[in-house]
This record gives C-alpha cells, sequence and structure tokens, in this order.
C-alpha cells in the first residue's frame, strides 16, 4: 500500500497546479467468507493530523446507488413496490417524459439509467423544492428518446427513486435505509449525517481536492449544523419533511456514508446470494436481479460514461458490469479481463469502487481522496491510474 501511495502522490503531482497532497487512500480486500487485510495510509483530517482507518466513514458518491437498489429489492420482495410498475401510482402524481406521453416510467427504468431524465437542470434540490416542481422543468427530460430505449446516466433518477419509496412507506428516505439495509447488517453509515450517531460523525472523511482545499465533510468532528441542502430562506428543520415531496433531501444518488470495512460487509453479502450471517438480506433471485445487465452499450444506444466515456458499458440495477469486449469500452479498472459487479464513485476529489467477482467469490471496497478532475486515464481503462491501482493493490 505504501507504494500505492507513493505512486498516487506522484500522479498528482503531474496534474495538480497547487502543492500536491498525500490522499488519504483505503483498501479492503473481502471474500464470502472474510475481511481481508486492510491498507490505510494518509490523513482522515489534514487540520487536525488523524489517520485514515478502515472504520471511518467517507462518502462514498455513486456507490450509494448501489445501496439504494438493495432497499428497493428489499421492499419489492414484501410486495410495497414492483420494478415494473408506473411509479405515478406511488407518486400520487403523473410522470411523463413530454414527448412521449404514453411511456410509463418505472423503477426499473429509473435504476437502469434508462428513464429518459437528464441532469440538464440540476439535481441537489433545496429543502423546499418538490421532485415534482423539478421535473416540470423541460430541461430535465431527453425529447429524443422514449423511455427505455437509451442509456444516460442520471443522477436525477435517484431522488426520484427516493421519493417513490417514501411515498410508498411513509418513511423518511435516510431512516428507511437504515432500517432496510443498514441495520440490519449491523453498519454504521447514513446518508448524510442526519442519522448517524455522533461517535460515527466525529471520525468522518474530510474530502480535499487536488490542491488540499476541503471541499466536503471538513465539520471538525462534529455534526454539521444542517445535514440537507437547505431551503431557499435557510430552513434545515427536518420536522418539516413531507413523505415523496423532496427525495433529493437525502442525496440518494450519492451521499451515504460508510467505512471501508463496511461497505466490504455489503460486498459479501452479495458474493453470499443476500445472505449476511445468520440473515437473509436479499433472495438470491434479487441479487441476480440486481447484477443482470439491463443495458449492454450497441455503439449508439447511450452514453458510456457521466464524465469519462468508456467507464460504463454495461448497467443493471444500480449495478456495472466491468471488461466488456467491444470498441468504445475500457471500463477493466483491473486490467485482466474478468466480469466483475458492482459501482464505481467519483465526488468532491475522490474515487471510490465496490468490485465483486461471483465466480471467485471474492471482492474489494476502496477509496482514495484527492484527485484531479482532469486526471488522465490509467494504463489498461478508462479510470484512472489512482483507481487503477486501489482496485489492483498494485
Amino acid at each position: 500500500m505504501r507504494r500505492i501511495l507513493i505512486a498516487l502522490a506522484a500522479l498528482i503531482a503531474s496534474d495538480a497546479q497547487a502543492q500536491p497532497v498525500v490522499p488519504a487512500a483505503v483498501r479492503q480486500p473481502f471474500t464470502a467468507t472474510a475481511l481481508g487485510t486492510h491498507s490505510a495510509e494518509g490523513l482522515a483530517d489534514r487540520t487536525t493530523r488523524r489517520a485514515v482507518t478502515a472504520d471511518d466513514p467517507v462518502r462514498i458518491a455513486s456507490i450509494s446507488k448501489l445501496v439504494v437498489a438493495i432497499g428497493v429489492l428489499r421492499l419489492v420482495e414484501t410486495g410495497t413496490l414492483d420494478l415494473d410498475e408506473d411509479v405515478s401510482n406511488k407518486l400520487g402524481w403523473p410522470l411523463r417524459n413530454p414527448a412521449f406521453h404514453d411511456t410509463p416510467i418505472t423503477l426499473r427504468l429509473l435504476l437502469s439509467h434508462q428513464s429518459s431524465l437528464t441532469d440538464a437542470a440540476g439535481y441537489v434540490l433545496p429543502f423546499d423544492r418538490t421532485v415534482r416542481g423539478q421535473l416540470a422543468d423541460p430541461k430535465v427530460w431527453d425529447g429524443a428518446h422514449r423511455p427505455g430505449s437509451f442509456f444516460r446516466y442520471t443522477n436525477l433518477n435517484f431522488p426520484v427513486v427516493a421519493s417513490v419509496m417514501e411515498a410508498a412507506t411513509g418513511e423518511r428516505f435516510d431512516r428507511l435505509m437504515k432500517r432496510l439495509v443498514l441495520d440490519p447488517m449491523g453498519l454504521k453509515g447514513c446518508y448524510n449525517w442526519a442519522s448517524c450517531d455522533d461517535a460515527t460523525i466525529g471520525h468522518a472523511v474530510v474530502l480535499y481536492d487536488a490542491g488540499g482545499k476541503p471541499v466536503r465533510d471538513d465539520d471538525h468532528g462534529q455534526r454539521p449544523a444542517c445535514t440537507i441542502v437547505p431551503a431557499a430562506d435557510g430552513d434545515c428543520d427536518l420536522s418539516h419533511w413531507r413523505a415523496g415531496w423532496n427525495g433529493a433531501s437525502f442525496s440518494p444518488q450519492g451521499g451515504l456514508r460508510i467505512s471501508m470495512r463496511d461497505l466490504a460487509k455489503i460486498g459479501q453479502m452479495l458474493l453470499n446470494d443476500g445472505r449476511f450471517g445468520r440473515k437473509r438480506i436479499l433472495a438470491k433471485t434479487s441479487v441476480d436481479a440486481l447484477f443482470a445487465p439491463l443495458w449492454t452499450y450497441n455503439g449508439t444506444n447511450g452514453i458510456t460514461g457521466e464524465s469519462t466515456p468508456g467507464t460504463i458499458c454495461r448497467y443493471g440495477l444500480a449495478s456495472q458490469t466491468l471488461a466488456t469486449q467491444r470498441d468504445g469500452c475500457r471500463e477493466d479498472v483491473f486490467g485482466d479481463g474478468v466480469p466483475r459487479v458492482g459501482h464505481a464513485g467519483e465526488a468532491y476529489g475522490l474515487r471510490s469502487g465496490l468490485w465483486i467477482d461471483r465466480a471467485a467469490q471474492t471482492g474489494v471496497a476502496y477509496f482514495v481522496t484527492a484527485i484531479p478532475d482532469d486526471a488522465p486515464p490509467g494504463a489498461h481503462s478508462a479510470f484512472t491510474a489512482a483507481e487503477e491501482r486501489m482496485a489492483t493493490g498494485k
């Protein structure tokens, strides 16, 4: 791991204009039955000089989507939700692409980024903004592609999913995810910080950009005064929350804070076909459905990445499948041709990954901070060299 950090520092030095910083980086390998020896280097908080550990919660970015899908499938198993039902029925108002009024939008389409929604009007909503109001903006819709016909990675899909979950259960999204996924597995995590305890918040990983500027969760070990995007008037009072109105409040698209040790346990549960210890979290059929590709790039039927082309070529229910063998696809971050499943994350200088090899019964959870937005691709994929090193441990 020390060699990885030296290489990462050299990589950052070549790309950042400001004084380079040594990134915080944690790598937790695992099998279906055991956590392997983890590696942790760098500082979780540069101000206090607190060293990062495998137990420190970090905002894992888009891996959050995969965990949301686990929660959705739990509700599908109880009959509360249906992947193929028109979500308008749960929301209580019609959700349609204005260019395709006759095509229902379902959870399956939302989770697989085939809903025809876009991020053109944004997806971070103030507390007093409703998802319904946001979706009334014509800019959020792709008018050229019917829902189900085109893949476009869109963060806004997940505030809609969270709103559907809230409307169906009457529960606040962050609390619902604790009930469905985190608490049954004994994991200390939360979407945004509202439902985490003070001890967990106290050892959060601060996210820094490539120049060392703190850009997220620099709260000095204290609970932030506002744990959501405030309303226009500054209101952050969660007693004003209403079920299904604004699923963006708890950042379902990227706001899960969780440690690499606990994220690896989610990977273990998936390797065990939904079992974690003596508990069944998901049915095996649900795990299979989670990872089955619902979209495969054929050259014209979608966009192969959010910010970096070639990083997504097969996608299921908020899950990526690696090592697609076709022109335009360079998502094999491991470089060995093995079709692993999981998800990557990228936000606020952080790059992260949770990947499992279901055949070999192995996996890895990792993150690294302070990576430049324009970091070049690595040696064998469209992912950065930092991500390749964290994925492989080499």
